[in-house]
């Protein structure tokens, strides 16, 4: 039994919030990272495996697994969204390139033997596709039984998509796998159904310009950090702290996207509330549900649908959140994450700011 409050194996597609969750993850002493899995998504699955072990290095955790997986969905043909996420997958954020090699075992294997090898110890958090782990289910049909839980980011419940009118980015990448996850957790305990971390909830996370100034004080930063909206696209951090800096270069891009489709100027951290909901150390509220997901219709494809009042006579495979608090996760996210950054050596000071180079767009 490992000696670690809680034990996570992440599945990830990162990705900007992606990135927030994982350092997160990182930033908690009774957290055990036991392996992070990757697929495609934001960005494709060998750019995320390669953006998530910068990120390990960065947090001075190299010797944790990262593995690749699934590199297209199912069943459709891949979508990555670097409009939204950058070209890497990190907005403005530079990491060098990692010194650890990408792990040898794939992704689903990688899954299989570590919820065999600990059952009843390792909490899954998915915060990309669920292509990994609708695999990973098809060669282990027990998984359900053999984590101790499962957290996954994504859908959407009678409120708008962010990727069509009524389906969620993630959900909407491989809606297939989507649909085979929660048929897989049809029957199961109430209390082993996955805790599902869907828009209505996750929108609510918005991360905003006093949240990086409190991110830089809180990691002892000389000079406060300044992320505003009337600053030049593309301005990078002077932050001699380098994963302030990182963090911040990474989420300007997205405070720029979110504005550019009339959002504001804010960035929803999805998956950094789902990892926090992981651990148990963000106050939320769930309802049980059946789930399913619509794969047919070219209008609704991704569209995930929630059965409340048993309409449908199926008993309920999801615990959706109904109810979650930003300002007690943002407390939670700044303080644990300035407090890993305030513990790693300060790096050399960032270049000068600079505008974005020209002839390159918003999106990235």
């Amino acid at each position: 039994m490992s000696s670690a409050a809680h034990t996570i194996l992440i599945d990830v597609d990162t990705g900007i919030d992606d990135a927030l969750a994982i350092v997160y993850l990182l930033s908690r002493p009774e957290v055990r990272l036991a392996a992070i899995t990757c697929t495609a998504g934001n960005v494709g699955a060998r750019q995320v495996a390669l953006n998530s072990l910068s990120l390990l290095e960065l947090c001075g955790r190299e010797g944790i697994e990262v593995a690749v997986g699934a590199e297209v969905p199912l069943e459709i043909p891949l979508v990555t969204t670097e409009e939204t996420h950058g070209p890497q997958g990190i907005g403005y954020a530079r990491l060098p390139d990692p010194a650890q090699a990408i792990s040898p075992r794939h992704a689903v294997d990688v899954w299989v033997e570590e919820v065999r090898a600990h059952p009843g110890e390792i909490t899954g958090l998915i915060t990309g596709p669920l292509t990994n782990f609708a695999l990973a289910l098809r060669r282990e049909p027990e998984l359900p039984r053999l984590l101790k839980g499962l957290v996954i980011m994504g859908g959407s419940f009678y409120y708008q998509g962010n990727t069509t009118p009524t389906a969620e980015w993630n959900t909407s990448v491989d809606p297939h796998a989507a649909k085979e996850v929660y048929a897989a957790y049809r029957g199961m305990p109430e209390d082993k159904l996955p805790v599902v971390c869907a828009l209505e909830t996750t929108e609510r996370i918005e991360m905003q310009p006093e949240h990086l100034r409190r991110l830089g004080d809180a990691a002892g930063a000389a000079e406060p950090e300044l992320v505003l909206p009337e600053q030049p696209e593309g301005l990078r951090s002077t932050s001699s702290n380098p994963l302030v800096a990182c963090l911040s270069d990474a989420i300007r891009f997205y405070l720029e996207f979110h504005r550019l489709y009339d959002q504001g100027y804010v960035a929803h951290m999805h998956d950094a509330f789902a990892a926090c909901a992981a651990v148990g150390r963000t106050p939320f509220s769930t309802r049980a549900a059946t789930v399913d997901v619509e794969t047919d219709s070219p209008l609704l494809a991704g569209t995930t649908v929630a059965d409340f009042r048993g309409l449908w006579g199926l008993p309920p495979n999801a615990r959706i959140v109904t109810g979650n608090h930003p300002e007690a996760c943002f407390d939670e996210l700044i303080s644990s994450v300035g407090a890993l950054a305030r513990s790693l050596p300060g790096g050399q000071p960032r270049p000068p700011a600079q505008r974005r180079e020209p002839g390159t767009t918003a999106d990235g």
